[in-house]
């Protein structure tokens, strides 16, 4: 199962070493240290002489630079996007020990979300797991016509992950994304632009 697009190995890479800049100005010393992984290994695998794409070494650097999911996503298959989330949350110490399984990188059908609203978590409907395809195919009912849960679960990989990273913010933080998201609609708009 291909867990990354290889394709956008160098869009990672590029990510990767911004942070690290963003960061501190990190070696890649410094980097092989934090995510406790021998500096040979770190050096082939940012100057791409390791064909390997490892998840869990991808995962770690994603944590231990804080680099936000949104800008990971679109280098992670659809299919492992969720499960690469967990690992990065358990690397970030988001996710106790007991509820991350490193044996759930293999195959998996469903995985279950427990979204938090004001101190109160509640279990979410099983991830779903349809291709983007299958996704455009059931816009057949209009969105008037959808749930608050079915739109939620229509969300690709990428809008989850901003999602999740936009619950996390403080409240005012919350806000001020609001704002800045109702005026880009009033724009397009105005401009008599299709959304």
């Amino acid at each position: 199962m291909a867990e990354f697009k290889r394709e956008r190995v160098e869009m990672f890479l590029g990510v990767t070493r911004k942070y690290m800049q963003v960061r501190g100005a990190m070696s890649q010393k410094d980097l092989a240290e934090q995510t406790d992984v021998g500096v040979s290994t770190m050096s082939r695998f940012l100057s791409q002489k390791s064909t390997e794409l490892n998840p869990q070494l991808i995962a770690k650097i994603t944590a231990k630079l804080n680099i936000p999911l949104h800008e990971m996503i679109d280098f992670v298959e659809e299919d492992f996007a969720d499960r690469f989330i967990r690992l990065v949350k358990f690397y970030k110490d988001e996710l106790k020990d007991s509820e991350f399984d490193p044996n759930d990188l293999g195959t998996g059908t469903e995985t279950t979300r427990t979204i938090a609203v004001e101190k109160e978590s509640a279990p979410a409907e099983p991830v779903d797991n349809r291709t983007a395809n299958q996704r455009k195919e059931d816009k057949v009912k209009s969105n008037a016509e959808l749930s608050i849960r079915e739109k939620l679960e229509s969300l690709t990989p990428r809008q989850r992950a901003f999602m999740t990273e936009f619950l996390n913010l403080k409240l005012e933080e919350r806000d001020l994304i609001v704002d800045l998201g109702n005026n880009l609609f009033q724009y397009f708009k105005m401009k008599g632009m299709d959304i």
